[in-house]
């Protein structure tokens, strides 16, 4: 019932190294994996520096700061209230 038939070299299957699906399937993910250690060894290297958002006031720079904003306190005040 089966042949065994001779294959000719155009029928022959190719090395899977050859097959363009392979690459496409394999490849993609491989580039991801790549390029997440190179981030993640540039990360480690040189990491940011570290910004403090709040600065630190002393009890005299922060009556001076408060003072600096009588002006606008009031005017806030002042639109809040209608101009009465």
């Amino acid at each position: 019932m089966s042949k065994q038939q001779d294959l000719t070299p155009a029928d022959k299957p190719a090395p899977w190294w050859r097959e363009r699906m392979m690459w496409l399937v394999v490849g993609g993910p491989s580039v991801v994996i790549v390029a997440c250690i190179a981030t993640l060894t540039l990360a480690i290297r040189f990491p940011d520096p570290v910004i403090e958002t709040k600065a630190r006031l002393s009890a005299d720079s922060a009556e001076e700061q408060g003072a600096a904003l009588q002006p606008a306190m009031k005017a806030r005040n002042h639109a809040a209230t209608g101009g009465h």
